[in-house]
């Protein structure tokens, strides 16, 4: 099965499953001809397709509820319910059980991708050496969560860079077009739940962000509460791609609330999972960070740490499996991770080749 055919047969899959807005999915498949680091965030259903032949040597190791589509790009901050600023993954809508190799893989495979595409600027062996370090040394250690106050301060310095910056993000959001017609019932309901007060007014946009969800619906309410603005957003949800990489028709459980109720994590109270809705407040502080903006003078060795040291954060949730872990790792030889995310960027982007010429 090539991109071309996978592509369709995931859609055609999710479909069944939630409704596709076909306009945001149309500017999905331009923006995965961009580059290929778009292309590489956009199909986590082809990645998780191909990895068990491409890394078949990875698939025994002991598994975890997963990530699932980890990147460089899937991290971010929030507020937690001490108002402390709190740095971690910010997305698990590919959330299933996995080898903990994949994640590992993944994250390292998006980081030589980013270098060759100059947003990031860290050799592939570098990188996949401070993500295993910081990997190896959570799981060690039971983890912690990376709260960004009297600790972890080069973190914080990287996490809040200039765009991020109150005016910017409230500009960008305001400039998303304007929802027409209704909404579901259960998007609004997930909305209101998470107001400051009943009865709020606020206005609806349609939201165009991500790449790996984009097509799926997506409402953000804006409005504003003792004068500034506050927004809601409430996203479809879905099974895991790696439902149907699986063969299996109908749709499975979804997880996203299993991982935020297991990993070593300072939780935000306002994301909120209702069903097949997700909600959550957005904010210059509560949000993705791309990498873009990130600060200009960073130390890239130590941010790959962390995101390694977070992977281990939500695979320790997976308790029963942490010593079968930690053994796994101690046996692995000198350089599989590179030599895994060399083979996946290989793959990857002789499959973002394909789909931009075809």
């Amino acid at each position: 099965m090539d991109i071309e055919e996978s592509t369709r047969g995931y859609e055609e899959w999710l479909g069944k499953q939630t409704a596709l807005y076909r306009p945001h999915l149309k500017l999905k498949h331009d923006l995965m001809r961009k580059g290929v680091f778009p292309f590489f965030r956009a199909t986590f259903y082809r990645w998780i397709q191909v990895w068990p032949e491409i890394c078949s040597e990875l698939v025994a190791a002991p598994k975890v509820l997963s990530i699932g589509d980890l990147h460089v790009e899937n991290f971010g901050t929030w507020r937690d319910k001490e108002g402390r600023l709190v740095w971690g993954v910010n997305d698990f809508d590919e959330a299933y059980p996995l080898p903990y190799t994949n994640d590992l893989v993944r994250l390292a495979a998006s980081a030589e991708i980013a270098d060759a595409t100059r947003h990031l600027h860290i050799k592939p062996k570098e990188a996949c050496d401070a993500i295993f370090t910081g990997y190896t040394k959570a799981i060690k250690s039971a983890g912690k969560p990376l709260v960004l106050e009297e600790e972890n301060k080069n973190l914080r310095a990287m996490a809040l860079g200039n765009l991020r910056e109150p005016v910017r993000f409230w500009q960008k959001l305001d400039r998303q077009k304007e929802l027409e017609g209704s909404i579901p019932a259960m998007a609004r309901k997930t909305l209101e739940q998470l107001t400051p007060e009943l009865g709020l007014p606020y206005r609806l946009v349609s939201r165009v962000s991500g790449l790996g969800s984009l097509g799926r619906y997506r409402v953000v309410a804006i409005g504003d509460w003792c004068g500034a603005k506050i927004a809601r957003e409430a996203k479809a949800l879905a099974s895991s791609a790696c439902v149907w990489a699986r063969g299996q028709a109908d749709s499975g459980s979804i997880l996203y609330q299993s991982v935020l109720d297991r990993a070593v994590r300072c939780r935000d109270p306002f994301v909120l999972v209702n069903g097949s809705w997700l909600g959550r407040r957005l904010s210059p502080h509560c949000s993705r960070i791309p990498i873009d903006d990130l600060p200009q003078e960073r130390d890239e060795h130590r941010l790959l740490y962390f995101m390694g040291w977070e992977t281990a954060n939500v695979h320790l949730g997976t308790k029963k499996a942490v010593d079968a872990v930690r053994r796994d790792l101690v046996k692995r030889s000198a350089g599989w991770l590179r030599s895994a995310s060399k083979a996946m960027v290989k793959t990857m982007t002789r499959d973002w080749k394909n789909w931009k010429s075809a």
